[in-house]
C-alpha cells in the first residue's frame, strides 16, 4: 500500500472519530445524536464524505439535519483542526448512508432466486 494511501485511510479513521465529538460538543440537539457509520476521503485528501445513519429520521428529518450541517460544516473543521493540529481539515460533504438498505435490497432478491431455485427441484 502506498503511502499516500496510508495517510488517507489514517485520515479517515481519525475523522470518524473526531466527527461524533465535534457534533457532540455543538448546542443543536438534534445533531448531537447523529451516529457516523462511515467517513471516505476522496484523493488528495481535500473532501471527505461523511456518511450518517438514517434508521430513525424521516425524509423531512432529513433535508433538516442536512442543511444543518452543511451550516454547521465550518465549526466541525475548527475543531478537527484544533484537536489534530492540522493546518488545515478535509471538507465536509454529509449523506445519508443509504448502503443498508441497498445490501438488505440486494439479499432479499438472492433470497427469492433461491426460493425459486428451490421450488423448481
Amino acid at each position: 500500500m502506498k503511502e499516500q494511501e496510508l495517510r488517507k485511510l489514517r485520515t479517515q479513521s481519525v475523522l470518524k472519530e473526531l466527527i461524533p465529538e465535534a457534533l457532540a460538543s455543538l448546542d443543536d440537539e438534534l445533531l448531537r445524536n447523529l451516529s457516523i457509520t462511515d467517513v471516505e476521503c476522496k484523493k488528495g485528501r481535500y473532501d471527505a464524505f461523511v456518511y450518517i445513519d438514517k434508521a430513525f429520521f424521516n425524509t423531512y428529518e432529513q433535508e433538516k439535519i442536512l442543511l444543518t450541517l452543511k451550516k454547521a460544516a465550518k465549526a466541525l473543521q475548527n475543531y478537527c483542526m484544533s484537536e489534530q493540529g492540522w493546518y488545515r481539515c478535509p471538507n465536509f460533504h454529509f449523506k445519508f448512508d443509504e448502503r443498508l438498505e441497498y445490501q438488505n435490497h440486494i439479499d432479499a432478491i438472492f433470497e427469492k432466486i433461491k426460493k425459486e431455485k428451490d421450488e423448481r427441484k
